[in-house]
């Protein structure tokens, strides 16, 4: 492989990895703690029920792109304010997730896959790689 297959075949894992997690927690808040009972869980925390909508549109619609290729470098950035938001959420829990309340490493190491990604792009097997999409895709978010 040469180094720019290389770096194409990880920028491509980044993106799925990241796009599988984000995908996997939003449909979790959805089907299995429900949407009124993530709503109930942020009240808890103190926020106001529109950040448990929001952050549950972004990991659904957020995930699925990323795991399309569809704007890459946006999706990645915008996942951040949630990430971190989860990595604050869990700051106080220690280092491990497996702590009680769950710890920060594992937010921390998807606030890196997002950076990652916006540095980055969407790699190889993107979908916005193709020349029908290409066309209608802004020149400032390709990549």
């Amino acid at each position: 492989m040469t180094f720019e297959t290389n770096t194409n075949v990880g920028a491509t894992l980044a993106r799925l990895s990241l796009g599988v997690i984000l995908l996997a927690h939003g449909l979790l808040k959805l089907f299995v703690f429900t949407l009124p009972g993530t709503v109930a869980f942020f009240d808890s925390l103190g926020y106001p029920a529109i950040i448990a909508y929001l952050t549950v549109f972004a990991e659904v619609v957020g995930g699925a792109a990323l795991i399309a290729g569809l704007y890459s470098r946006l999706v990645a950035v915008l996942s951040l304010p949630v990430l971190i938001g989860s990595f604050w959420v869990h700051a106080g829990n220690g280092w491990l997730f497996s702590n009680e309340g769950g710890g920060w490493e594992f937010p921390a190491l998807l606030v890196a896959l997002a950076v990652i990604v916006a540095i980055q792009g969407g790699g190889a097997f993107a979908l916005r790689r193709l020349p029908v999409v290409d066309g209608f895709v802004p020149q400032a978010l390709k990549a």
